[in-house]
């Protein structure tokens, strides 16, 4: 082999002096005691192989005249138990004998190298077979490239190919597996395709290298070609090829394919059991998985860790006790009760099936090989049993004992909220380094999320340096949260920008932000447009994330169209459609897609019953809604929250029948909450119960002492009754309070931009022909005897300036603002803060009449449809 002038001068650099160094860095003990044996329980065969090479060593050790072929055997037995430290003492006893060593010895000893990933050893040895004139050795040749390989050397173990004068099928085995081993798939491919191209036959270990690089890349009609190779060669009855072509194709998905390899296969090992399992589990089929485990148990096939380890974690998946209590029995007969990952699939799988006191009975008795893992494991299944205190001790027990804790243990304790300070974790895992994992990463951003502190989730998010598509679905879900359409559009265009693809849950996240009642209507559109182009529009969380867009963006028709199309539905499709429905007022609706849900026989929860009495107040079906709260109670035997009595106060509050709210709050099994005293006062303005309207403000307000809902609502009441004193002690009282009232707003939306209105508001450039457009309008209400309803004036001023107020509410601005605006016949959108008063629904149906115009009104109870001089909440909300 001729050698390059650079390599020639590296031989030279290593001198005699540096494989002395090297001796006494590796061998600071007597020779003799290196070579004491520590016996492994691998198996029998190993420690008898052991005691074999001792025996040898010390025969070898009496003998004057040591010979190549003694010292070889015995290098051979070393490297073949895996003793490879020996295996270089023993070299390096050779060398100072003064013996010079052949290939097949060098060769042994560059595979030591490799095998201890040490490149420097390795290339003070390459130089050895250079000296001697052994590197031209084909067999020394090849384990130079498998060292170098092994050592992440892959330029140079591709330098000593390519200079290699002979080349035989391992030579060729050896690089194709170096460049597999570090992650070169594409390289290995063309390399095997190169070996065959210039008459290299494969052999067995060839095949098994390629087909696991198939595996990698999922290339499955490649590997099928490979698979007709196999057989063409004569290698189908090989049992670990077979176990390479049957995982190439389970990683493939391709299960039938496996299954024939391994029903075919003349002689099957643990290893091909434990990988169709694998298999199994991977592809989804976990009732499979099970049934083959049975199978290999009738075969006689003795279960190995891998195996236990597989079916344990399938126990935990299924909840498995008496199974999994079964499988430790089967452990401790096997003699594997001490490894570390069978116990600690046991510890999950008792977590998983809520036996905590088993769970940790098995961690206490690992103490001493304790690891972060089996810690890890322990947190999570407390947290996911509700022992979050069990879960917070544990961590900082974990932390004084020494164990410093992992990716997966920040995630797992950032679910301990609140018994656990965010701001503690974050800074422990900011001095841990772990500041810019994307799982920790997600999880801080989730957790600052959940506390609605996006500004600390932003920073967060920033840091991570390699941004998974979790970490930005967290962050969009955080802007959806808290309805920040803009923040999350602008994260959405980020993500896009750096190549991301986006997943379901990722624009579900985006269009659950588009639902914000700022949002342009057309963003949603646009989004949803985007999933269908990724074939994701049909995916359960985002089609039923459109189902919610649409119905709270105002077209419900489009809302029920992704409905109909979903192939499937869950809990949340059905409850979105549902509450849809309330929202429009359209109750015989909510009822129909009810019937239609019950009939599936899905099992409801409460906020499905929460939605339906909620739907039958607003549609005035008092005895539907009672209806369908007895049968929670009487048919799904749903305790009722104090949710579920707040929407039955309100039922009655809004039919007017007071005294039974009263009923309802009194009988209630606890305190009444905000929710349902503010129901019941909302109904007392309505009504003009000032005396009950008294109490129940004295009951928000005591809830709830800076809500203005209380203050304006009692306000309101005393001044529809005229009672303008009281109500200034109300105001007063507010000013004192430091309570602020919440303006009235109405948005509009026009050529995706969204302009805002306050009533009375003369800051918009078009206001001139936006108060032109209502005196028209006021005109020509005048002419189909429209007459003000001035009760709806809270304010001690004359008759005519009442009127003046309320044709100057915001909602009426807008929709002139978008009379004008907008294209004649297009629907008008619009939406406020605020309910909506009687006058301007009124007016707002009569102005549906006047200008041939379609309506929609979303105020803070429900959306309006106005059309040919009609709402859809038939005058009442």
């Amino acid at each position: 082999m001729t050698l390059k002038p650079a390599l020639r001068t590296l031989a030279q650099s290593y001198t005699n002096q540096t494989l002395k160094q090297y001796q006494l860095s590796y061998h600071s003990k007597p020779l003799c005691h290196l070579h004491a044996i520590a016996v492994s329980p691998k198996s029998e065969s190993f420690v008898s192989e052991s005691r074999k090479s001792v025996i040898a060593h010390h025969l070898l050790d009496k003998t004057p005249q040591r010979d190549l072929l003694e010292y070889n055997h015995l290098l051979f037995e070393y490297f073949r138990n895996d003793r490879n430290n020996e295996a270089i003492n023993l070299f390096v006893g050779l060398w100072r004998s003064g013996l010079q060593a052949n290939g097949s010895i060098l060769s042994s000893v560059l595979k030591v190298c490799g095998c201890l990933s040490d490149q420097v050893a390795g290339r003070q040895l390459h130089c050895q077979c250079v000296k001697s004139g052994c590197a031209e050795d084909v067999s020394v040749g090849t384990s130079l490239v498998d060292m170098y390989m092994k050592t992440e050397g892959v330029r140079d173990g591709r330098k000593v190919f390519d200079e290699m004068g002979d080349r035989t099928v391992v030579s060729w085995t050896s690089l194709i597996a170096g460049y597999a081993r570090n992650g070169l798939n594409d390289q290995a491919l063309e390399l095997f395709s190169e070996m065959r191209l210039q008459g290299n036959k494969p052999n067995p270990h060839t095949f098994v290298t390629v087909l696991g690089v198939l595996a990698a890349k999922g290339m499955v009609e490649k590997g099928s070609q490979v698979h007709t190779m196999v057989i063409k060669n004569g290698f189908e009855s090989i049992t670990f090829v077979c176990n390479s072509l049957i995982n190439m194709y389970l990683k493939s998905g391709i299960v039938k394919d496996a299954k024939a390899v391994f029903d075919c296969m003349p002689n099957r090992d643990a290893v091909t059991w434990n990988s169709l399992i694998a298999g199994y589990v991977i592809n989804g089929l976990d009732l499979e998985a099970f049934e083959m485990f049975n199978q290999m148990g009738l075969a006689g096939v003795k279960f190995t860790q891998p195996i236990f380890v597989t079916v344990i974690k399938l126990c935990a998946n299924y909840k498995e006790l008496v199974f999994a209590r079964q499988l430790q029995c089967c452990v401790l007969k096997s003699g594997l009760a001490f490894d570390r990952n069978i116990k600690t699939a046991l510890m999950v799988a008792y977590s998983k099936c809520s036996e905590m006191d088993d769970a940790y009975k098995i961690f206490s008795m690992m103490q001493g090989f304790q690891s972060v893992v089996t810690w890890t494991a322990m947190i999570s299944g407390y947290l996911q049993n509700g022992g979050t205190e069990h879960a917070v001790k544990l961590f900082c027990q974990m932390s004084r004992e020494g164990i410093k804790p992992n990716d997966f243990t920040y995630s797992a304790i950032l679910m301990a909220r609140p018994s656990f300070s965010i701001g503690q974790v974050h800074a422990q895992v900011i001095k841990t380094n772990y500041e810019k994992s994307p799982s920790v990463g997600t999880s801080l951003i989730d957790a600052y999320v959940k506390m609605q502190n996006v500004h600390e989730a932003e920073k967060v998010f920033h840091i991570i340096d390699e941004k998974d598509i979790v970490a930005w679905s967290a962050m969009l879900s955080g802007y959806a949260q808290i309805g920040d359409t803009e923040g999350a559009v602008k994260i959405y265009l980020q993500l896009a920008r750096e190549g991301v693809i986006p997943n379901e849950f990722t624009l579900s996240s985006i269009i659950n932000a588009c639902a914000a009642p700022t949002a342009a209507v057309e963003q949603g559109k646009q989004f949803h447009a985007c999933s269908i182009k990724l074939r994701l529009n049909n995916t359960l969380c985002l089609s039923s994330a459109l189902v919610t867009m649409y119905a709270k963006r105002g077209n419900i028709d489009s809302a029920n169209e992704v409905f109909k199309r979903q192939g499937e539905r869950d809990l949340v499709s059905w409850n979105s459609m549902i509450s849809g429905y309330a929202q429009h007022g359209n109750g015989k609706k909510v009822l129909e897609v009810f019937e239609d849900m019950r009939r599936q026989n899905l099992e409801m929860d409460g906020i499905t019953f929460i939605i339906m009495i909620s739907a039958c107040t607003h549609a005035g079906l008092v005895d539907e809604g009672k209806k369908y709260f007895n049968i929670m109670v009487q048919d799904y035997h749903i305790d009722p929250t104090t949710e579920h009595y707040s929407c039955m106060v309100d039922l009655y509050s809004r039919a007017g029948n007071l005294e039974k709210a009263m009923d309802i709050i009194n009988g209630m099994p606890f305190e009444a909450g905000a929710n349902a005293w503010r129901a019941l006062l909302g109904a007392c303005r309505i009504h003009r119960n000032i005396e009950l309207g008294k109490l129940a403000a004295e009951k928000l307000i005591a809830l709830q002492p800076q809500d203005s809902a209380a203050y304006v609502l009692l306000s309101n009441i005393y001044a529809t009754a005229g009672n303008w004193q009281e109500r200034a002690k109300v105001r007063k009282l507010m000013d004192e309070r430091n309570v602020k009232k919440q303006p009235g707003y109405s948005w509009i939306e026009v050529k995706n931009k969204t302009y805002s209105f306050l009533a009375g508001d003369l800051s918009h450039p078009m206001s001139d022909l936006i108060y032109s457009k209502l005196e028209e309008l006021n005109n020509r209400l005048s002419d189909m005897g429209y007459q003000p309803d001035t009760n709806y004036v809270l304010h001690d001023v004359e008759e005519e300036h009442k009127a003046a107020f309320l044709s100057q509410h915001s909602e009426r601005l807008a929709i002139a603002f978008g009379l004008i605006a907008k294209p004649p016949g297009s629907t008008i959108q619009i939406l406020k803060n605020l309910r909506v008063c009687g006058d301007c629904h009124t007016v707002i149906k009569l102005i549906s009449v006047i200008e041939a115009r379609d309506i929609v009104v979303r105020d803070s109870n429900r959306f309006h449809h106005f059309k040919d001089g009609l709402c859809s909440c038939g005058d009442y909300w």
